[in-house]
């Protein structure tokens, strides 16, 4: 085997160059289940599908085959975050990160910002996301423009503006106010007409609403997506039947009463905490805050923004969106893991694009908070891969690495397994079939 290096990095706008024919030769599997791993093993991809998945040994490929040599790496299921943030990619203030976009130029800014993190996440791992927030025309137009091959980016389920009892500083089209359950429903119905992958259910919601948003998203064939802390809320979100509790145990709030954990995993509904985003990211950052000048964001962004966001960071310590951060510290080790210990169907996002919460690093920052806290390494990957698509609905075709799966698939330097933070070495990136990052290819 003759191996020609091959450099795969991609700008915004360009589109990966190669055949329809890639084999994925040498490295250790991690398929997605908790089972073991798969040494010295052969992905054969045709198209955007998987058709074959064995031993390197025991697999003839095809002269016509692209050859990825992942020989002393670990292939497993592209990631899978299911709660991301496009349109902010880290800055330290929404007050003033929006007006910034506003005397910038709105929606040609909007468009930049979102493509430049849907990249972002895209490079590091993350083949699916879904967007939790944003405005309408921006969050369906990147979506659409990945789809059509555009632009670099993740699977993107969108949700477009958030309902909500209680709006926050975010600008008026990023929420919609919701003040009875006929207006929450009719709002849904909007959403849904619109072209929404998902609803996102917000702050301030009574057990009436979320009743009648579920019931038109269903109708509509879209899950529900419920932004939850205090017990109450919770309470409301899980009969009023929402489909994914997230946040739930990740803002300074104690443990839930044992009742209400019991019932949530009783009926097996999927909780995605995002609770490194601050609990976990911030003493990182007062330990390291070299991680605020990481190259890649440099790089990604342009000058102005760049410059922007370096600013808004200065004085991270002191910015209001942490004010809270030393109480959610006290209670971050038992808000999350009362779900870990607990058994409870546990989905894994990021609120990534948050201040401070990159969308480079988010994911593998995620992973690692549940492992510390006693999560396995293999049943935290199978959170964000196969689990993550099961929340999503889309079983069939993402979450692990088998045949007649689209061949999403990232190589990683190094064993998760035995280092969770190799998740943090992403060098190779597979999305349907197509290499957009790294990959040594050659022919045979």
């Amino acid at each position: 085997m003759v191996l020609l290096a091959a450099s795969l990095a991609l700008v915004a706008g360009s589109a990966p160059a190669q055949t329809n024919k890639l084999a994925l030769v040498g490295g250790m599997l991690l398929d997605g289940y908790e089972v073991p791993p798969l040494h010295h093993a052969a992905v054969l991809i045709e198209g955007e599908r998987i058709v074959r998945v064995g031993r390197a040994a025991e697999i003839e490929i095809p002269a016509d085959y692209e050859v990825v040599d992942t020989s002393g790496r670990t292939m497993l299921p592209g990631l899978i975050d299911l709660h991301a943030h496009l349109v902010i990619l880290g800055h330290g203030s929404y007050g003033e990160w929006f007006p910034w976009m506003e005397e910038r130029g709105r929606e040609e800014t909007i468009d930049e910002v979102m493509a430049i993190s849907a990249k972002q996440l895209l490079m590091a791992g993350v083949t699916t996301a879904m967007d939790l927030g944003g405005p309408l025309r921006g969050s369906l137009n990147v979506r659409d423009r990945i789809n059509a091959g555009e632009i670099p980016g993740p699977r993107l389920w969108m949700s477009g503006p958030w309902l909500a009892r209680r709006v926050g500083v975010f600008p008026e089209d990023y929420q919609i106010e919701v003040t009875s359950p006929e207006g929450a429903a009719q709002s849904t119905e909007e959403l849904a007409r619109a072209g929404v992958d998902v609803i996102k259910a917000h702050s301030g919601l009574v057990l009436e609403d979320y009743r009648a948003i579920v019931e038109v998203a269903h109708r509509h064939g879209l899950k529900v997506h419920a932004h939850v802390y205090a017990p109450e809320d919770v309470r409301n979100a899980f009969e009023g039947g929402v489909d994914v509790l997230t946040h739930a145990g990740s803002a300074g709030t104690p443990p839930y009463p044992p009742e209400l954990l019991r019932d949530i995993v009783v009926r097996g509904i999927p909780v995605v905490i995002t609770g490194a985003h601050r609990v976990w990211v911030f003493p990182a950052t007062v330990a390291f805050p070299e991680r605020l000048q990481d190259p890649r964001l440099k790089e990604d962004f342009p000058p102005d923004m760049y410059a922007e966001v370096q600013r808004s960071l200065e004085n991270f310590h002191t910015l209001r969106y942490f004010r809270t951060t030393p109480r959610q510290m006290f209670f971050g080790d038992a808000s999350l893991g009362q779900f870990i210990d607990g058994g409870a169907v546990m989905g894994m996002g990021t609120d990534s694009g948050t201040p401070m919460n990159f969308h480079t690093e988010a994911m593998w920052r995620e992973i690692k908070s549940h492992v510390d806290l006693g999560m396995s390494p293999q049943r935290a990957i199978s959170a964000s891969t196969r689990i993550n698509a099961r929340i999503l609905g889309r079983s069939a075709d993402l979450g692990t690495v088998e045949a007649g799966k689209l061949a999403d698939i990232i190589v990683v330097k190094g064993d998760p397994l035995f280092n969770i933070m190799a998740l943090a070495d992403v060098e190779t990136v597979v999305k349907g079939g197509k290499v957009f990052k790294g990959g040594s290819a050659g022919g045979r």
